[in-house]
């Protein structure tokens, strides 16, 4: 049975989507992040980076959320694109860019205008314009077809909706103009049943909500080394 470590959070949604597409067998093991239980030596016994999502698959441990999609995705030989070397190099290519460059600058927007405790104008600024520059890649190349590598919808359509369901908290409201054909794709895809199905998972376990001062220690430890 596969065990699935989930946070209600873009990169864990992004398994949840396979899990639920592929019909596979699961048990969903909560970790709540804002509890600090990332940190109990269980979990980081399978992600010593104490960060949602991981998996264990029988003896076979994963962690980072695209190795998990491309695991599950050759395990299952579901949600590949055509298995051509051209095709791998491409699909390789984006997974990597979503893990890279989406992930990273949309989190790192995140923290500088909402949690960190100074507003810095510079950070501010670079981590939202170089997200806004990676999510305008991603609508140039959703704007010449209808999926990431085609007409046919794989992983990395789920690597991307994962973030896409919260562009609004990471750039701001006005991102479906900015970006009309991540917009469409990720109407389409969360109009899906198995996306309906992921999205409901955060309620079936009562994950902290408040974002007080355990919740900032639990989630932002670095701060514990900055002088008073």
């Amino acid at each position: 049975m596969i065990k699935f470590y989930y946070h209600p959070s873009p990169n864990p949604a992004k398994i949840a989507l396979f899990l639920e597409e592929a019909g596979l067998p699961y048990e969903m093991v909560p970790v709540d992040t804002r509890k600090g239980e990332q940190f109990s030596p269980e979990f980081l016994a399978i992600n010593p980076n104490a960060k949602t999502p991981a998996l264990t698959d029988g003896d076979v441990t994963v962690f980072d959320s695209n190795a998990i999609l491309l695991y599950l995705a050759e395990k299952t030989g579901q949600f590949l694109p055509e298995n051509t070397p051209k095709v791998r190099g491409e699909m390789l290519s984006w997974l990597m860019f979503v893990a890279t460059g989406i992930g990273p600058y949309c989190g790192q927007a995140v923290h500088f205008s909402r949690f960190a405790p100074e507003k810095v104008p510079y950070a501010i600024n670079r981590y939202a314009r170089e997200a806004e520059r990676h999510w305008g890649i991603i609508d140039a190349q959703l704007g010449r077809q209808r999926y990431m590598l085609g007409d046919t919808y794989t992983l990395i359509d789920m690597s991307v909706w994962g973030w896409a369901t919260r562009l609004a908290f990471a750039i701001g409201d006005e991102w479906a103009t900015k970006f009309p054909n991540v917009k469409r794709h990720l109407d389409e895809i969360s109009a899906r049943p198995a996306a309906q199905r992921a999205v409901a998972l955060k309620d079936q376990f009562a994950f902290k909500t408040e974002f007080d001062d355990e919740a900032r220690k639990f989630l932002f430890p670095q701060n514990a080394h900055l002088v008073a």
